[in-house]
């Protein structure tokens, strides 16, 4: 058995993830199924993550320049054309969208919320697009007015909802939601390009409000800015290359943010190995403890006490919560940061676990503690029980491809470098250094 995995895995494995965004999508609209249980209404962000990885697709070849273009030109012309306003069976309202949308119609589904991250990861997957399909044909052409138009509508200090940082969302029938964005989170990509709009921009002070709210911590010998889902450590790091540059905050504590989700990797990992509530299964091999589906809102007895379980919900490295599910996409994710241990870890939990692969890569996520009847917490704890995600989820698969992609070629973080929106965004939050230069290269008016 191999202690590692090659380029040929690595690339079935990207290939794998990459196919979702193939047939899980709507070809009228052009808005990609949240998950893939039946019935599973369109998420924004998947839709997103399926701009940026079109572009993938058509470098690595697993599907033409011209369909990745064509596919990206009818996702942006229907949200360019879908319904703006406060009508509560809309699409969007001030250029942003609601979480969950009807696959066929793009309408407002399950009285949810106009999402402020959610948007944002559509905005990063059209901006992704714009930048890769620079070619003159008519629908590379449309793709890029398309992007920029979509962008440059979004008013993104209405999010603000008259408070010191942006909200995570607003519902028609009842306004603002009562949280804004606190403490080290996937905003790190909303404020950036919030910050870099031309038309709209947040004021700057509005991120280092933000940034005030950061937990500095040390977990087994690490010290980092914490955040407990993997997935946080991910998510703006799927397009931004942070390596070499910081803002106020890093420059104080001396690394950057692609050190830091290095160290949660290694986290994440080690909390694996010491395994503090004696989950099943939990190991060096088996870790990635993030948002995730789960085995469902249940108390059952395990090792001798009385655990409780959750559906999708967000699990966290140290503390909680934690009730044994881990996913290993969110392992592989993890890939650009520390590819010393993830590619040794993926190579162990094939081996492990190798119902765990179906037909788009990795299952979303497993729980081999889960009813299961093994009398000792072991490895083998899901062949005689234990749980799996039944569905795949776009967000899951999405940071996937771009992850892997970024460790094999780093082409989504080369595409954003060329982004002036994040250039200035990444400015006006006050980075400096490595690829983006020094503060006398400020754009001007930041």
């Amino acid at each position: 058995m191999s202690d590692t995995i090659d380029e040929a895995s690595l690339d079935e494995l990207e290939r794998r993830a990459f196919s979702y965004f193939l047939y899980e999508v709507n070809a009228l609209t052009g808005l990609v199924r949240d998950n893939t249980r039946p019935a599973s209404p369109a998420s924004i962000a998947g839709s997103g993550f399926a701009l940026a990885c079109y572009a993938v697709g058509a470098e690595r070849g697993y599907i033409s320049r011209a369909e990745a273009a064509q596919r990206a030109r009818t996702a942006l012309r229907f949200l360019w054309d879908a319904p703006e306003g406060k009508d509560p069976d809309g699409t969007a309202n001030r250029g942003f969208f609601y979480h969950f949308l009807t696959l066929d119609t793009g309408r407002r589904v399950w009285d949810c919320e106009l999402s402020t991250i959610d948007t944002t990861i559509a905005l990063a997957g059209a901006l992704t697009a714009a930048v890769y399909f620079d070619r003159e044909t008519s629908a590379e052409h449309d793709v890029r007015w398309l992007a920029d138009a979509i962008y440059r509508r979004v008013e993104w200090p209405w999010s603000m909802g008259g408070a010191r940082t942006v909200s995570l969302g607003w519902h028609p029938e009842s306004g603002f939601l009562a949280c804004g964005w606190r403490g080290y989170a996937e905003a790190l990509m909303l404020y950036i390009l919030g910050l870099g709009s031309p038309t709209h921009p947040l004021p700057s002070d509005s991120y280092v409000t933000w940034t005030e709210t950061y937990r500095w911590a040390r977990i087994y010998g690490q010290e980092l800015l914490y955040a407990g889902p993997l997935f946080i450590h991910h998510l703006s790091q799927c397009w931004i290359d942070f390596r070499g540059i910081q803002d106020d905050f890093m420059r104080v504590h001396g690394i950057d943010y692609f050190e830091n989700s290095r160290r949660a990797t290694y986290v994440h990992q080690e909390y694996g190995r010491r395994n503090p509530r004696g989950w099943a299964g939990y190991s060096t091999a088996c870790w990635g403890i993030t948002a995730s589906d789960g085995p469902g809102c249940a108390t059952h007895a395990w090792a001798g006490k009385r655990r409780t379980f959750y559906g999708y919900h967000a699990r966290g490295v140290p503390y909680g919560p934690d009730d044994g599910t881990v996913s290993p996409w969110a392992m592989l994710a993890s890939l650009p940061f520390a590819p010393e241990i993830v590619l040794p870890s993926v190579a162990a939990f094939d081996a492990a676990y190798p119902e765990a692969k179906h037909d788009y890569g990795y299952t979303s996520s497993l729980n081999p503690s889960f009813r299961s009847r093994a009398s000792t917490p072991s490895l083998e704890a899901v062949a005689s029980g234990g749980w799996r995600s039944p569905a795949h989820y776009a967000i899951n698969q999405g940071p996937v491809v771009l992850m892997i992609e970024n460790y094999r070629s780093g082409l989504l973080w080369r595409l954003m470098r060329q982004c002036p929106y994040v250039v200035t965004g990444l400015r006006r939050a006050g980075f400096l250094g490595g690829w983006l230069g020094s503060r006398s290269a400020e754009v001007s008016g930041s």
